[in-house]
């Protein structure tokens, strides 16, 4: 069976020849369906690079990607897209809500461009912002919301489609500690509950040991790539809203 993610000795250069900057030299990575992993590394060390590349959002300059055994370095545009459309879902820093939108619409809008009736995906986006604890927010547009329950409803918005995987950049980057308990709990509830892949960038790491597998980054090249022991996993505490769902949405 093949690995979810298989990365094949992947670079990636920017810029022109004689002004070229390496981000990443030679990277090789699997991920497995069902792991919660973390990507680590300082400012520059390529982190961010090879998550864009896992996203589906860059390319590589060499080397192979694939996704479920599928070559994906030569799709065009629009087969990529629908691959981040259908498989994959993103949380970011900056949560990047539609600010005059609602909680619901921003959650809806993935499903949007799947061609769904309206009725079926308002029940979908319903559905998975109770699951996040959001269920009570359903009409609150971005402004009229903390920056945890903004990070909810976007996390809602990733996982609206029923993806395979979640890449979260610094998930809780602009959040406060407290906040980001709350985030990692829904994270590791996903990945334990729902069997979510998920792989977080963070340059934390008392976040990194709230993931099963901790993988370092530094000048472009993966320098360690270990599990993290259970006696070092730290369980996040759960938020004071909790989901009244089990499961996605079929």
């Amino acid at each position: 069976m093949p690995h979810l993610l298989e990365v094949r000795d992947v670079s990636k250069t920017y810029g022109e020849e004689g002004l070229a900057v390496p981000a990443l030299r030679g990277v090789s990575l699997t991920v497995d369906e069902g792991e919660l992993l973390s990507i680590m590394g300082p400012s520059g060390s390529g982190k961010s690079t090879l998550m864009n590349i896992l996203g589906c959002l860059d390319r590589p300059t060499s080397g192979t990607y694939l996704i479920e055994g599928r070559d994906v370095s030569a799709l065009t545009d629009n087969e990529l897209a629908g691959i981040r459309n259908r498989k994959i879902g993103f949380v970011f820093q900056t949560f990047n809500l539609l600010t005059r939108a609602t909680a619901l619409d921003n959650v809806e809008l993935p499903l949007i461009y799947r061609g769904l009736p309206p009725s079926r995906r308002r029940a979908m986006a319903r559905d998975v912002l109770s699951l996040v604890g959001m269920g009570h927010r359903l009409t609150h547009r971005p402004a009229q919301l903390s920056g945890g329950e903004q990070q909810r409803v976007a996390i809602a918005r990733a996982l609206a489609g029923n993806p395979r995987l979640l890449l979260a950049d610094e998930p809780t980057g602009n959040l406060d500690t407290r906040t980001g308990e709350e985030i990692m709990s829904i994270f590791q509830r996903i990945n334990s509950d729902l069997g979510v892949t998920i792989v977080q960038v963070t340059h934390d790491p008392h976040r990194g040991r709230q993931t099963r597998r901790v993988v370092r980054v530094r000048d472009g090249r993966i320098v360690e790539d270990l599990p993290v022991p259970g006696d070092q996993f730290i369980a996040a505490e759960a938020g004071p809203h909790e989901g009244d769902r089990e499961g996605l949405p079929a």
